[in-house]
């Protein structure tokens, strides 16, 4: 008889876990408490507008393509996807734009005549992040920080040996001043810290390697949206016998002598042989593994930044905008001393706008487009969430009708919000944390939950909150470290 795993939660690392884990040879059945699986990747629909619900930005989609990979299917049969010619578009309230290009000889000649930057020292600055991707990623992304094995290899000596180039002891603040004096410049690459919810100022330095994610693996988009994502992931899992219970909320996870027996549901027990945990580890622990101690240091470190998110169906288009575009604060550094030291907004916050009816068939209506319009959040600490979100929507008002130069108060026709309390109820991501932890210190890493439970043999843990991190691509790899970790079925 084949050995049993159930996967708790459906978000991206939980399929992907599924996945890994069927094709080693596994029976594979998946329990999520919500009635569509993806997790934070889904969409709803308001009215003729549609909407991806959480992350916009999709890079290393061969991490997409390799689950499909397993199974000898072409990707292509399930999900489609092209490279985008424009990253992002930037906006500052003084009238300066900026257009991030794909092609990074193009991006340095533009960045250099656009900010007076030498083209080297840009040239410099890139390579600069590729080196440190190149030296962390196999040892800080790609296996378990947690197993002694991993510090036995050629990858981490040559890590040690180079200390110097990762910039351990700087801010990603710090490392951007150094190579860069134009003001926007450095703020332009301090904005990277946000795709892990983290401060520029706070951060280590080697967070600089995101920039190379973006700029020589590129920027893409699903042709039905992000959370084909997920639910083309759904479809491969179905169609390879991955059983998925919806609206199954799981009430424990049951252990007996530090051997997992499985899962408690409705009262009734379920025997597995091992289980993966994709809730946030947080909530997990509060709720899925009450009996277990927890591990304080590690549920006590900071979390990561939430989002207060507007998606708005605008009946207008508006040429100057892409897929990804930004409109910056004039200080930033208050920005994030409001997000992570007085736990609420500043008076003059970064906007991010992103529009997949740019790119995607049917996602508004013909001269209409579908606003995902974020800003950063702090977590949910009890705040006034009411008062806070009428307080920031006319201070996005006020800075996306100085930037673009319109009254986009006029063009609103249908709007859903979600606030960092929402986003905590819907996604069990405790204060409503995108990316679990921040990566406010240089021991970050180290102190993120392990992909494994060191008390309970048998009981593994993937997604967001876990190692390596948040984010699409970070999420994929916290399953394929799962599934390294256990053996051949």
């Amino acid at each position: 008889m084949k050995m049993k795993v159930a996967v708790v939660g459906s978000g991206i690392a939980g399929i992907a876990s599924a996945l890994r884990l069927k094709a080693k040879g596994y029976d594979v059945e998946v329990f999520e408490q919500n009635s569509y699986t993806g997790g934070k990747l889904h969409s709803f629909q308001r009215g003729d507008y549609r909407f991806d619900y959480g992350p916009s930005l999709f890079t290393m989609p061969q991490l997409v393509d390799e689950l499909f990979g397993l199974f000898d299917i072409d990707s292509k049969s399930y999900f489609k996807y092209k490279r985008k010619d424009i990253i992002c578009n930037y906006f500052w309230e003084d009238g300066q734009q900026f257009q991030v290009d794909a092609d990074k000889n193009a991006f340095i000649k533009n960045a250099s005549e656009t900010f007076n930057e030498s083209e080297s020292n840009l040239s410099d600055y890139l390579e600069s992040t590729q080196i440190k991707y190149d030296l962390t990623s196999r040892l800080f992304l790609e296996k378990s920080l947690h197993k002694f094995s991993t510090y036995l290899s050629k990858d981490t000596l040559k890590a040690i040996f180079n200390l110097s180039k990762l910039h351990l002891d700087s801010s990603l603040n710090d490392v951007n001043e150094k190579y860069f004096d134009h003001p926007k410049l450095v703020q332009l690459f301090n904005r990277f810290a946000t795709y892990n919810g983290s401060s520029p100022y706070k951060t280590p330095g080697i967070m600089s390697m995101i920039p190379h994610l973006e700029m020589n693996y590129g920027a893409f988009i699903p042709k039905h949206g992000m959370h084909d994502i997920s639910q083309s992931l759904t479809n491969l899992a179905k169609d390879n016998g991955i059983v998925f219970h919806l609206n199954q909320k799981v009430d424990e996870i049951l252990y007996e002598k530090e051997n997992i027996k499985g899962l408690k549901i409705d009262q009734k027990e379920h025997a597995f042989d091992l289980v993966v945990c994709n809730m946030d580890v947080y909530s997990a622990y509060n709720s899925l593994l009450k009996k277990t101690p927890p591990p304080k240091k590690t549920l006590e470190q900071e979390r990561s930044s939430s989002a207060l998110i507007f998606y708005w169906g605008v009946n207008k288009t508006f040429k100057k905008l892409d897929l990804h575009n930004i409109l910056f604060t004039e200080d930033y550094k208050k920005e994030f001393d409001h997000l992570f030291n007085k736990k609420y907004f500043t008076d003059d916050p970064t906007v991010y706008i992103n529009i997949t009816s740019k790119e995607v068939d049917g996602d508004a209506p013909e001269g209409c487009e579908n606003w995902f319009v974020m800003v950063n959040a702090p977590t949910n600490c009890g705040q006034d969430w009411k008062a806070q979100t009428t307080y920031i929507r006319e201070k996005v008002i006020a800075k996306i009708n100085k930037c673009l130069g319109t009254k986009i108060e006029n063009h609103i026709e249908v709007e859903h919000v979600e606030t960092p309390e929402t986003i905590e109820v819907a996604t069990s991501s405790f204060q409503g944390s995108l990316y679990g932890t921040s990566s406010n210190n240089k021991f970050a890493a180290f102190l993120r939950h392990p992909n494994f439970s060191s008390k309970i043999k048998n009981l593994y843990f993937c997604g967001g909150s876990v190692h390596p991190g948040g984010g699409i691509p970070l999420c994929l790899l916290s399953a394929k470290i799962v599934s390294d970790l256990v053996p051949q079925a």
